[in-house]
């Protein structure tokens, strides 16, 4: 009666545990850099991630982030400058599009 008893109540914590956890959504971050070639890469950083994509024709998607805010750094090409936007918010499974990034010299 005791195993039995026992064996309910793990069944029950097991069970209270599976349903505790909510899978994350992660989303995205894409945009556009001009001039195209001007840029190596794109990062995405947060209080709790870094990520990063590399800069293909001038797009970029920076993938696997999770819900929150960001600020995103494009990696410039000399004798361009790295650029910034502060504040991009990605949302649970959502792609958000900031547009397009303009390099200075």
């Amino acid at each position: 009666m005791k195993n039995a008893k026992m064996s309910m109540a793990a069944i029950a914590f097991a069970a209270a545990g599976l349903f505790a956890f909510n899978a994350v959504k992660v989303g995205s971050v894409k945009g556009t850099v001009n001039p195209a070639d001007a840029a190596v890469r794109a990062w995405a950083l947060s209080s709790t991630d870094t990520l990063k994509a590399e800069i293909n024709k001038g797009t970029f998607e920076i993938t696997d982030a999770k819900p929150g805010t960001y600020r995103v750094i494009i990696e410039a090409k000399p004798p361009y400058k790295n650029a910034a936007k502060d504040g991009v918010t990605v949302a649970d499974g959502q792609a958000t599009d900031i547009g397009e990034i303009k390099l200075e010299q």
